[in-house]
């Protein structure tokens, strides 16, 4: 059950906190205020959890403070697009702001492996008008011979130069939970240049007390990678771990389904699934054509799969794309068949934000025909 309070009535106030005792009178009941940032409005919610069947809905409509009862008998209890819950779950993280209304273009290393390469790497997303990168510090990898990352001695640098460079938020894989605090360490050393969100890859997507300590933490967001190997179903209920343990702000990604029907590309691409997750949920969805697509080949009309499956996403409604750039993609140490020229940065970002345009002609031509 969801208790959603007028607007302007903040998670800490009295009302809340009247609401919550009444709620946890009920035997084998807790409530959980959270704030919920919406698309138009700012709200609080306040979700019961436990065995909630039997309680009556009637004492919480009588609170003036309480906007709307909703009693949910769906599964994703707290990323769920329920029954009478119009507002999408939106944030803003150092200065930008995610929903589903908003797109973001996240380009950069898969893996930091220079100096050198960050900086090239930083520079060109300036050039391009982004303030937006994906440099991977912390790389799990399927063979434990091949490069894990540079882990936290590439931080002080990386955090150095985004800063340099304009970039405002960078999204950042971490596969243990000592990660969280190294990062916050030396985002401190640095003095905050720039942001953080945290990337939980495919191969943790079940991992969940790495789920729970990157829910339980409130300073950084989090972009959930789908499991390659299991179902939306469990993927979803893996995000919720996140959620439930308190941050929802979460953006969830599609990233390919690991299976042999998808050659000839690395993975079965899966971005027919966006208007699906986004009907399903209330969070931000992305996209990762590079780990789909997985090498830069051309279609005839010289357009590349990559780009091509990048549209595809968009035009499906996909609120962020995450995508694979290096300086020298022959001397990258991981991932370098699929990295995209810098030189081909501009053409990319302009063709997503063509699509992206035509996105939302589509959706005014289907306002207009109702």
């Amino acid at each position: 059950m969801i208790i959603v309070m007028k607007a302007d009535i903040l998670p800490e106030s009295p009302e809340v906190a009247q609401v919550i005792r009444l709620a946890e009178r009920y035997p084998d009941v807790h409530a959980v205020a959270r704030k919920i940032e919406g698309a138009t409005r700012v709200l609080t919610e306040v979700y019961l959890l436990g065995s909630t069947s039997t309680i009556p809905q009637e004492p919480f409509d009588e609170f003036p403070a309480v906007e709307k009862v909703i009693r949910i008998r769906e599964r994703y209890r707290s990323i769920g697009r329920h029954a009478g819950q119009a507002e999408a779950i939106g944030f803003e993280y150092n200065g930008v702001r995610f929903s589903q209304d908003e797109f973001h273009v996240f380009a950069g290393l898969c893996a930091v492996d220079t100096r050198e390469n960050t900086e090239s790497m930083f520079g060109a997303l300036q050039t391009a008008g982004l303030v937006t990168a994906r440099a991977g510090a912390y790389k799990p990898r399927t063979s434990p011979y091949d490069f894990q990352g540079h882990g936290r001695l590439c931080l002080p640098y990386v955090f150095e130069l985004a800063g340099k460079y304009g970039i405002r938020v960078i999204a950042m894989e971490v596969t243990h939970e000592s990660h969280i605090e190294e990062i916050e360490q030396a985002l401190n050393a640095a003095g905050r240049p720039t942001g953080v969100m945290l990337q939980i890859g495919t191969r943790n997507a079940q991992n969940f007390e790495l789920l729970k300590a990157v829910g339980q933490q409130r300073e950084f967001p989090v972009l959930f990678k789908r499991g390659m190997g299991i179902t939306l179903d469990e993927s979803l209920n893996a995000c919720e771990y996140v959620a439930n343990s308190g941050n929802n702000r979460i953006i969830f990604c599609l990233r390919g389904m690991k299976t042999n029907l998808g050659d000839p590309h690395r993975n079965l691409v899966d971005v027919g699934h966006v208007p699906v997750v986004r009907r399903l949920t209330r969070l931000p969805v992305a996209i990762d054509p590079s780990h789909s697509v997985g090498k830069k080949d051309a279609a005839p009309d010289g357009i590349l799969d990559i780009q091509h499956v990048t549209a595809q996403g968009i035009i499906a409604g996909a609120n962020l794309v995450l995508v694979d750039f290096h300086p020298q993609p022959e001397q990258a140490l991981c991932d370098g068949p699929q990295a995209l020229l810098l030189e081909e940065l501009d053409y990319f970002v302009r063709d997503a934000q063509l699509v992206r345009r035509t996105y939302l002609e589509r959706c005014t031509l289907r306002q207009t025909l109702r």
